[in-house]
């Protein structure tokens, strides 16, 4: 999905942008930034051959909805969107785009009625948070046949390759001590 890079680096502060720009990875993610910050900062990025995601939901001032996916696909050029809404993700795959849903485990029921969300909107690929690794990775994949990504809490490279070793093929990070390995 993303050329085979494992660390999906948080983007969501200039300095990080800054230590995204000098590594070898091709995408990363935007997140907790204004609206009207993120057309510079994407251009930027696409200056540098960099590929950008948008997290639909943490952006300041942007509704999460289809017309901001809309929004940001068309007059940004964005090269995904990321976010809980399953509006936001047929909008993605409607226009070509990467499509990542992201889900929230808190308990059983949120499991199920997750998976369900993810099975009717057919994301590229479905993002779980917490991090978690064990057979609940294999059990996710499974049941939505999509790639798995972690994130969230992730403080160690033990915990990144748990949840890789457990079956996700990536995570979300936002330390850049853990963009590589």
């Amino acid at each position: 999905m993303f050329n085979n890079q494992e660390r999906l680096p948080a983007l969501s502060t200039f300095n990080a942008i800054k230590a995204f720009l000098k590594t070898d990875l091709e995408y990363g993610i935007l997140v907790d930034f204004q609206l009207a910050e993120i057309g510079y900062i994407v251009e930027s990025l696409h200056e540098a051959n960099k590929k950008v995601l948008i997290h639909v939901d943490m952006i300041k001032g942007l509704k999460p909805d289809k017309y901001g996916a809309i929004y940001l696909i068309q007059q940004l050029k964005v090269d995904g969107l990321i976010s809980i809404q399953p509006q936001v993700i047929q909008v993605a795959k409607d226009r070509g785009v990467i499509g990542m849903q992201r889900i929230f485990l808190k308990d059983s029921f949120s499991f199920k009625k997750s998976l369900e969300v993810v099975r009717k909107s057919q994301p590229d690929c479905v993002e779980v948070l917490p991090a978690i690794s064990g057979k609940i990775i294999s059990v996710i994949h499974e049941y939505v046949n999509l790639e798995v990504y972690c994130g969230g809490l992730l403080q160690s490279e033990e915990q990144i390759q748990d949840c890789l070793d457990s079956g996700a093929v990536g995570v979300t990070v936002s330390n850049p001590q853990l963009w590589t390995k």
